[in-house]
């Protein structure tokens, strides 16, 4: 018995999305359940993979056999013959993949149409331009889709019938001007082909399921899961849907139209969507026109507009998601022709699942499943200020919410390359193509000047969180000359524009932003997150205005504060420059109790911000080079202050130019603007001993070099001052009655005598402070794990250490001996690609080397102290896979920059669901 390639709606399982692709499988469910749907089968993927895998692309054996058969059965079910004069069959060839991939690969709509059957089709309805209408549209894009003939060859002839016409939509034109546009169109398809337009129905069909297959393969599609990480597990291949046509275009009773149960700009739960009269569906997704608001058909077609709510609520009611729905009218008849999870922002989707979790049509699970992590990010995206007090020059439509600025740019393709370079572009068009799709990944906003908030522009930007204004039809775009027109302004390419989707408001010129702010929606859902999460998310942040921050995000502690960046502030660097070249400890410690009372302030204003929750502080890590100038600036400012001083200049010129200096590098505050030569001779000897001190520093290879506890041990005096600061200010907030909970963290631990070591010192200084302020210190000791030998000998440091915590982006670089500049400069990108390594391992954590470190040094670790707190603070603490890969392993908490940190709190939950319904252990 020969393989089954084909199914018919009424007996596909609606559940097998792998087999039948999302539509096919949804048009088969909606079938099912009573929906009206037009009678049609769905081919296959596994055919669509088989004829890829065919060297000359033929369909396998028995495809046209069986789709002969179910052709039959939709003649049968219409009353229709397809290729017959009389009462013709016309069909849509449609693709769809298991995962939803809106406008990425080809449709066909009318195919069956010839010379004969139009005839008949005119006849059926007793509509010429009905007819001739439907067949200009087959002819274009059949000819587009499985001819390859451009969409320019079609455009110039269609643009001179309407010139002629004196029209500028194509429903201003008669019969007479679409028959006229399709004989064009049949001699465009013959002078680019060098072949007449195919006539027989069957040949149409035979071409049209090739070119749908073949469209997996397209530049879009692939470009499109590559960006949306849409593997061959998730979705391999398309199907491809055969459905009877049924008409919008048949006259004013007659309609298409696209919609959302759910608004997915705001998640609101209203009808939402767009409609045409007299038209077909690509009309409205293509944006070719700028369809009406779908409140408009209450009043316009008032039986229709409920039965359309109906729908609505049958499609949401059904399948317990937000919607996204096509429909046609067909002369007072209403026909479902497909539904698919709708694309939302984030907002939207936030606001979608409190509210339907609240109406009970899911449940908190299926809530906090239904988000993807990162999607959440969008929600931390700027918006306009409203003080900024900006002019739009134009309005379209709020297609897909959010603020953006960037210069305008009218290609795709230049778009891309600006995108790749750095550069912040917004994408101009008329109206957006599925084509344009490589230009939407670089962009920052997409604007057009065509389309609705349906059109293809409007869903994909949605999809990807980025902001779109769409139908701004008081701007006129001319690709060709590269400027936009708007009343009297004009802008041309390179122009900063801003465009606020949410307002669909447009600005010639940058506009100011300010910080986006948590949503109710938000707060409810990211609190469902924290009752069921197993792991704690803190944040990475090292002053009291980043814990501010991290606590606006929902931070539940700080899991690394950096002490080096509190050293980098423009007041304190001449201090910590003055420590660096002591060439004695005296001087040293001289500069140290500057700085002592500095830190302490940090601590303080950390802690007071926090209180009660835990402060992670890491002691120095950095090699402390860092904070001087490189060798080669210091040897050319050198070279110039010798000029100067050997140079009879006038004072003026010798005062410019060392105030310039100072400007420029303000190292030595205490040179005043009236320089004199003697000043110039002590900067000179001051540069020298700053260059004498980065010679002796120098390190062939400073990240595995004098850094961290190593250089804490050569140099007691400076880990003394920050612990006798985190101590100090830990014992003067619990004087206040602030509740405090402190921890000092020793990095680049390799040996438990390392920590030993600083312990020592913490004990004798903890004993010091408890006895000068009188009160009894409560804060815990712990390492990083960032060192290979560490992880190997954690149950030896967990002899000495409270807590670990994992830092990844170091313990990444010593596990595959990669410098990570260096590696994402030169030959990460050729390893992902080539698949060499899955993901770069800086981004994703890499379970298999790094990972199996963590999970044995977790093990070790709590075999000397049962419970132990330990949890990572590199960047892999905010990335939801790795998110995961802590749950399973058991770690205590992630840590992240504050950004991050709602992202986090919910992939720490998806985590806990998802390992629960695995049957692994929720730790």
């Amino acid at each position: 018995m020969s393989q089954k390639w084909i199914y018919a709606f009424s007996e596909g399982d609606g559940k097998n999305k792998k087999l039948l692709g999302g539509k096919g499988a949804n048009l088969c469910e909606m079938t099912q359940i009573g929906l009206n749907v037009p009678p049609g089968f769905v081919i296959t993927t596994e055919a669509c993979l088989a004829c890829l895998e065919d060297p000359e692309r033929r369909l396998p054996d028995g495809v046209l056999d069986q789709v002969r058969l179910h052709m039959a059965a939709v003649e049968e079910k219409t009353g229709k013959t397809f290729g017959g004069r009389a009462n013709p069959l016309l069909v849509s060839v449609r693709s769809g993949s298991a995962m939803s991939m809106p406008g990425m690969m080809d449709t066909i709509l009318n195919l069956g149409l010839n010379q004969d059957t139009l005839q008949g089709l005119i006849a059926q309805t007793g509509n010429e331009r009905f007819g001739y209408d439907a067949y200009r549209r087959f002819i274009q894009l059949f000819g587009k889709v499985a001819l390859g003939v451009p969409d320019e060859e079609f455009d110039a002839e269609f643009d001179a019938v309407k010139a002629d016409a004196g029209v500028k939509h194509d429903v201003g034109l008669s019969a007479a001007h679409l028959a006229d546009i399709a004989d064009r169109f049949l001699k465009v398809v013959e002078r680019v082909t060098g072949k007449p337009f195919p006539a027989d129905p069957y040949e149409q069909l035979t071409i049209a399921i090739k070119a749908v297959f073949n469209s997996w393969l397209g530049k879009r599609a692939v470009d499109y899961r590559r960006e949306f990480k849409i593997t061959s597990e998730m979705a391999n291949g398309t199907a491809v849907n055969v459905v009877a046509m049924v008409f919008g275009n048949m006259g004013d009773d007659s309609a298409t139209g696209v919609g959302f149960t759910r608004d997915p700009g705001t998640g609101e739960n209203v009808m939402f969507g767009e409609y045409l009269v007299n038209a077909q569906g690509e009309d409205v997704v293509a944006g070719i026109r700028t369809p009406k608001p779908v409140a408009e058909m209450e009043r316009e077609m008032p039986e229709l507009y409920r039965q359309l709510v109906e729908l609505r609520n049958r499609l949401e009611a059904h399948y317990r998601e937000v919607q996204d729905y096509e429909y046609t009218i067909e002369k007072g008849v209403l026909y479902c022709l497909q539904t698919r999870n709708g694309k939302m922002n984030a907002t939207a989707l936030v606001r979608t699942s409190v509210e339907m979790v609240q109406e009970g049509l899911i449940d908190k699970r299926q809530g906090l499943l239904r988000i993807q992590p990162e999607m959440l990010e969008q929600l931390l995206f700027p918006r306009l200020d409203p003080k900024a007090g900006g002019k739009p020059v134009a309005r379209g439509l709020p297609a897909s919410p959010g603020a953006a600025s960037g210069i305008a740019v009218f290609d795709a393709d230049r778009a891309e390359k600006m995108g790749r370079a750095g550069e912040k572009v917004i994408l101009v068009r008329e109206e957006t193509k599925p084509e344009d799709i490589h230009g939407f990944f670089a962009s920052q906003g997409i604007l057009t000047s065509r389309g609705g908030k349906t059109s293809h522009a409007a869903v994909v930007a949605r999809g990807m969180g980025k902001p779109c204004v769409a139908g701004a039809e008081g701007i006129h775009v001319d690709v060709h000359t590269r400027q936009a027109v708007v009343g009297d302004q004009v802008f041309g390419e390179g122009a900063v524009i801003t465009i606020d989707g949410t307002t669909g408001h447009v600005y010639v010129g940058e506009v100011a932003m300010i910080e986006a702010d948590f949503s109710d929606e938000l707060a409810t859902l990211l609190s469902w997150a924290d009752e069921t999460a197993m792991l704690k998310v803190m944040a990475n942040a090292d002053t009291p205005r980043d814990a501010e921050r991290a606590l606006k995000f929902g931070a539940m502690g700080i899991g690394l504060c950096r002490t080096e960046r509190m050293f980098n502030a423009v007041e304190r660097l001449p201090i910590v420059v003055e420590m660096i070249v002591a060439e004695t400890p005296a001087d040293r410690q001289a500069a140290l109790n500057k700085l002592l009372p500095i830190q302490r302030e940090d601590f303080v204003g950390i802690f007071k911000v926090m209180s009660p929750r835990p402060v992670t502080v890491r002691l120095l890590d950095p090699p402390i080079h860092e904070f001087l100038p490189s060798e080669n600036q210091l040897v050319e400012e050198l070279d110039r202050l010798r000029h100067l001083r050997d140079t009879v200049l006038g004072m003026q010129v010798l005062h410019d130019a060392v105030d310039f200096m100072y400007r420029t590098r303000d190292t030595h505050p205490e040179v005043p603007l009236q320089a004199d030569p003697a000043l110039v001779d002590e900067a000179i000897q001051k540069k020298e001993a700053m260059l004498k001190k980065v010679r002796a520093l120098f390190e062939v290879n400073p990240m595995l070099g004098h850094r961290g506890v190593r250089l804490g041990l050569t140099y007691p005096e400076i880990y003394s001052m920050q612990i006798r600061g985190i101590l100090e200010a830990a014992a003067e907030c619990q004087k206040a009655g602030i509740e405090v909970h402190p921890e000092i963290m020793v990095p680049q631990v390799c040996t438990a005598q390392e920590l030993k070591k600083v312990k020592s010192w913490v004990e004798a200084i903890q004993a010091d402070v408890e006895k000068t302020s009188g009160v009894t210190l409560s804060f815990k000791f712990g390492s990083m794990l960032e060192v290979v030998r560490a992880c190997m000998r954690a149950e030896n440091l967990a002899e000495e250490a409270e807590f670990f915590s994992f830092g990844t982006n170091d313990l990444t670089q010593a596990t595959f001996s990669f410098s990570r500049e260096d590696a994402e400069n030169k030959f990460l990108p050729m390893y992902n690609q080539s698949h060499i390594l899955q993901d770069n391992p800086f981004e994703v954590l890499d379970e298999k080397g790094v990972g199996r470190l963590m999970e044995l040094a977790v093990n070790w670790g709590r075999v000397a102290r049962p419970g132990m707190k330990i949890g990572i603070c590199g960047e892999h603490g905010g990335h939801p896979q790795s998110i995961r890969f802590c749950h399973r392993v058991g770690l205590s908490y992630v840590s992240c920059s504050g950004p991050r940190v709602p992202i986090a709190r919910l992939a720490a939950a998806q985590a806990a669901l998802t390992a629960t319904e695995a049957g692994g252990q929720a730790l």
